[in-house]
């Protein structure tokens, strides 16, 4: 294959593969997700868990419990966890009394989270400064490759 048809990114010994450069950034957002969890003492799901929430401001928890693929009673036992360690709120539902919402208690902005919310924020800032046609294609390509990927997992 070309590099050109490689998308740009050479098979030689000197360039990356785009499976290496994404496992690259993943290991180093990873890293800085790493140091968020390792100094409140949560664990990986519970990180990714108060993320989506974050993401998310008011979720329901079959949402949190759609995207961590959990079941009703598993996510219910990590947002006691996290409500537990104040890092979350339940909030009765005004319209529906029946179902609670989830809010983080925490700013994203400040200690353990900066480093990851720094990693996120100058990784957006050089995407932003790239040339915005690849950006496109690339972003496309990843989102084709990922659906390919899962969809052969069945």
């Amino acid at each position: 294959m070309s590099d050109e048809e490689n998308g740009g990114m050479g098979n030689d010994a000197t360039g990356l593969t785009l499976g290496q450069a994404l496992r690259r950034y993943v290991d180093a957002r990873n890293a800085a997700l790493s140091a968020a969890r390792a100094s409140l003492g949560i664990s990986d799901i519970d990180a990714r868990a108060l993320l989506f929430v974050i993401d998310n401001p008011g979720t329901r928890p079959t949402a949190l419990r759609e995207y961590l693929g959990m079941t009703s009673a598993g996510v219910t036992t990590l947002i006691d966890r996290l409500v537990g360690r104040s890092l979350v709120r339940r909030d009765v539902d005004p319209d529906d009394r029946r179902v609670n919402r989830i809010t983080a208690t925490i700013d994203i902005d400040e200690d353990p989270w900066s480093a990851l919310n720094r990693f996120d924020q100058d990784f957006d800032l050089a995407v932003g400064a790239a040339d915005q046609a690849l950006v496109g294609s690339s972003a496309a390509l990843l989102e084709s490759l990922t659906a390919a990927t899962v969809g052969t997992r069945r």
